[in-house]
């Protein structure tokens, strides 16, 4: 009973004319990025997502993944709805053609990853996993590694996975106890358990490439210690077929709140052949080009729910007729009201939309930064792009995800009693939702890396340059009498983030639990800041055509925006600004 209408049209909007890709000519791919183009790929995309991850979204959910003998089935119809995916070209859709890629922007594959997302988010993740480790093994491999692996995962024929956790340790990384031993010639045997491993074994490739972080026998303790490796879960042959098997099982399949029929498999390495990928002792740098890009991807996640939630929301309160309007103007005809007119559940849907097009907005963003970022036409334009990226990636996963949640939740309470009922589906958003707020590191670990280092990076040269942007936006936006309030507005909440962002530094200098304390509410008044300047671009190019349905509905989610989610500001910095004793001291329950 779940429908959705792919969000096209804001992609469009915010590609042309909001950023002006086709200007940004120095990328590639981007020039020939015509709105015609963004739209026609889109579409297609669309259509994708819709006939054939749509579909599978509930049965998948009911039916989930099983171990088997030969390894983990996946849901029915996944193995078709992977191999259309697949042969569309998809997977390389932004990749580098020497390997077999199409070469269009990462923006433009981030667009389509929402799309997939919001209809299938389980088996969405298995190519989107799939395009990490690639993006990984292109940036730390050798150029034999390159042209081995990459052309086989970026057909789909390959899959891949990140192998982090362990039983005895989440993001402490350090912790990890993997081993690999040198075999003398040039591989490693790799020992080890890993956990948590999405798209750990599946039925739907020929084979699955693991990207394993372990320590070398030798190498200190610490992160310090650990080096990345490329593990085939069957061994491969000079000619790229599949051999035999190479000591890579997956153990058990976890029993999970949510995203049912992603294979989440606890996995053993015993003897498992393995090569280095990138230099030893540098690991968990060359992980980190995989943990970033799926920290983007976790974000993509949050906006997708969200932006499915709240449509099938608004359909269901548009035609859901509960009670009498409270302002005395009664449907004529009929015995009770439609409930879109109540404000409390015109609230919870505000909520959605209010969020939506703001975070994919930012999302765009990102993914042109990160396209700015490697083929940028001078250092200061790439360092700038890299700087934004780096900055904006904490808030995207955690604001994203924190908000995504919560906007499944409003979605499904519009739904009473029926939200609370498997056949609506939007109870399945809600479990599927929530897993984005914890893994790819938790939202107070985001936070934590936000205010530690992202803030004070290079002398606060992101951050100084972040809020330099964001009032050189208001400074202009602001000589238009129309978005004058929304300026001030977002000045007012800037002033008092700068004021936050100081105080928690200076905090922390005499205790860190101060500074701790107030992490996760600094992280999402920093997103809230980002989120209002997005809607300040948005709401300026929307101006340019005011009479349009479309720019109409901008400016009423932009008007909510500032109304009733903007000042949620002020709770945050009063938290800020509040010292940690209440919060640090002793408790009899706590610490006893």
């Amino acid at each position: 009973m779940v429908d959705y209408s792919a969000p096209v049209g804001s992609y469009a909007f915010l590609f042309h004319d909001v950023f002006g890709v086709e200007r940004l000519t120095a990328l590639p791919g981007a020039s020939d990025l015509t709105r015609e183009t963004t739209e026609a790929v889109l579409g297609e995309a669309a259509k994708l997502a819709v006939d054939h991850f749509l579909p599978l979204n509930g049965s998948g959910d009911r039916e989930g993944c099983r171990k088997t003998k030969d390894g983990v089935a996946t849901p029915s119809g996944y193995k078709k709805a992977y191999d259309a995916f697949a042969d569309g070209g998809w997977i390389g859709l932004a990749a580098d053609p020497a390997y077999g890629g199409q070469g269009l922007p990462y923006a433009l594959g981030t667009a389509v990853n929402e799309l997939v997302t919001a209809t299938n988010m389980a088996l969405a993740m298995v190519p989107g996993l799939t395009m990490g480790a690639i993006a990984a093994i292109n940036a730390n491999g050798s150029d034999a590694q390159k042209k081995f692996y990459l052309p086989a995962m970026l057909s789909g024929r390959w899959t891949g996975t990140m192998n982090l956790t362990e039983p005895q340790c989440g993001t402490d990384l350090g912790l990890i106890r993997t081993r690999a031993t040198p075999n003398g010639d040039g591989t490693y045997s790799i020992n080890g358990a890993k956990i948590f491993i999405s798209a750990g074994d599946h039925d739907l490739a020929d084979n699955i490439i693991h990207l394993v972080l372990a320590r070398i026998d030798g190498a200190p303790a610490g992160t310090a210690g650990l080096s990345l490796f490329i593990v085939p879960k069957l061994s491969i042959g000079p000619d790229g077929s599949n051999a035999a098997p190479n000591g890579v099982t997956c153990t058990s399949v976890e029993h999970k709140m949510g995203i049912h029929g992603n294979p989440t498999c606890a996995m053993a390495y015993e003897n498992s052949i393995g090569e280095l990928l990138g230099a030893e002792g540098r690991g968990l740098a060359g992980m980190f080009v995989m943990m970033n890009e799926a920290r983007l991807g976790v974000g993509v996640q949050g906006l997708a729910l969200s932006e499915i939630a709240t449509q099938n929301a608004i359909a269901y309160a548009r035609d859901r007729a509960q009670g009498r309007a409270l302002n005395g103007k009664p449907q004529p005809g009929s015995v009770a009201d439609p409930i879109r007119r109540h404000a409390d559940v015109r609230r919870m849907i505000y909520n959605g939309l209010g969020f939506n097009e703001a975070a994919r907005a930012m999302i765009v963003r990102a993914a042109l930064d990160s396209d700015i970022a490697h083929h940028g036409p001078d250092e200061e334009t790439r360092q700038k792009a890299a700087d934004r990226l780096g900055l904006l990636t904490p808030i995207i996963k955690g604001v994203f995800t924190d908000r995504g949640f919560q906007n499944a939740v409003d979605a499904q309470q519009v739904f009473g009693g029926h939200g609370y009922i498997a056949e609506w589906g939007m109870e399945q958003f809600v479990r599927d939702s929530r897993i984005a707020m914890i893994y790819e590191g938790t939202n107070g670990i985001q936070a934590l890396d936000f205010i530690g280092r992202k803030m004070p990076a290079d002398g606060g040269r992101a951050l100084t340059a972040f809020m330099t942007d964001v009032m050189a936006d208001i400074a202009r936006i602001s000589a238009d009498d129309r978005l004058a309030p929304m300026g001030k507005a977002l000045a007012a909440t800037l002033g008092a983030a700068q004021k936050a962002a100081f105080v928690l530094a200076e905090n922390g200098k005499a205790n860190p639990d101060d500074a701790a304390a107030g992490a996760l509410d600094m992280l999402h008044v920093a997103g809230l800041v980002a989120l209002g300047q997005m809607w300040l671009l948005i709401t300026e190019a929307a101006l340019k055509t005011p009479d349009e349905p479309d720019s109409k509905a901008r400016l009423l989610n932009a008007q909510f925006f500032f109304e009733r989610i903007l000042p949620e500001t002020r709770t945050r910095v009063a938290r800020i600004m509040t010292p940690s004793a209440g919060l640090m001291d002793f408790h009899p329950m706590l610490d006893a």
